[in-house]
């Protein structure tokens, strides 16, 4: 008899889910120029602590030899086994809005039955955006805004934060084929690429987090508190910076890639780029932005009489 797994198990506890909510994708994989994703990822499940509702199997879509589960050794004996995990959860962002959130690794295997099965949840759910978000290595410098392609159905997104528009093929990842499935359903789907400083490409950059949440929130209004990731990105740029000036050969490239984008970002008539590494709210303007959400909001009397 042929041996089989469900694609994915759906949780007995999973609460009642509106109709209507903004999709998040964040799967890492082939490209993670500086752990953008993974770090987006580490946000959503340690800051928002999101419900599963489904959790994809690993037996059907994951290889572990490329992957290796982790296991902790204490002195003669295993104390722990953490597999990867790849779930379909519900969130809530810092205003407590609600979001649905699919977030793990990019499965290795059956990428056309995974699609269907998002697929699938998104129709279930009525979702009513769906926002993916990878990053890419390129020769910019980290002294300027880090900017983004973004492709998709929505084409005001796409004039308004798309600083590089190319023409060109490249290695595909489940998160295109789901954006391209989403458009062909005549979904309303966004992809934001973020374009890293290629020298800061293998290492975990503090800013490329900080620019995933500000392009989730440019694209859904969601709203993401960004207090220890902004002063984390300071540390991190602090030790950048005296690498780069006590080394000449860096800060000759370095001014080489200023002066490159400067004079690409001159004559572009493209848009110019949103997203910074320091524009998330403060905890004083987020909670100034709560009370003004607060106070647009119906009030229980209000409710009744509705």
């Amino acid at each position: 008899m042929p041996w089989s797994v469900p694609l994915f198990e759906s949780s007995a506890s999973a609460p009642p889910v509106p109709s209507g909510l903004p999709l998040v994708i964040a799967l890492t994989g082939f490209t993670d120029a500086g752990g953008a994703v993974s770090g987006l990822i580490g946000y959503v499940r340690d800051v928002l602590d999101p419900t599963p509702l489904a959790v994809f199997s690993n037996d059907v879509l994951l290889d572990y030899r490329a992957r290796r589960p982790i296991v902790s050794f204490d002195t003669d004996h295993l104390t722990d086994y953490r597999p990867s995990r790849l779930e379909l959860s519900l969130a809530h962002d810092a205003l407590g809005q609600p979001f649905l959130v699919l977030a793990g690794y990019e499965p290795d295997f059956m990428w056309d039955a995974f699609a269907e099965a998002v697929l699938e949840f998104a129709r279930a759910y009525a979702v009513s955006t769906v926002t993916w978000v990878h990053a890419i290595p390129m020769p910019v410098p980290h002294t300027r805004p880090i900017g983004t392609t973004v492709s998709g159905t929505r084409g005001d997104l796409t004039e308004a934060h798309s600083v590089w528009k190319p023409h060109t093929q490249v290695p595909a990842t489940a998160g295109h084929l789901l954006e391209l499935r989403f458009a062909e359903s005549g979904a309303s789907v966004a992809g934001f690429v973020l374009l890293i400083p290629h020298y800061l490409g293998d290492t975990e950059f503090p800013a490329a987090t900080l620019a995933a949440l500000d392009s989730l929130t440019v694209a859904t209004g969601l709203v993401f508190a960004g207090d220890e990731l902004r002063e984390e990105n300071r540390e991190y740029l602090l030790r950048v910076e005296e690498q780069v000036s006590g080394n000449d050969e860096l800060s000759r490239m370095l001014q080489g890639l200023e002066e490159r984008y400067d004079a690409y970002m001159a004559g572009s008539t493209h848009a110019t780029p949103i997203i910074h590494t320091g524009d998330l709210p403060s905890a004083d303007e987020l909670a100034a932005e709560l009370e003004r959400f607060l106070a647009t909001r119906p009030s229980s009397d209000d409710d009744k009489r509705a």
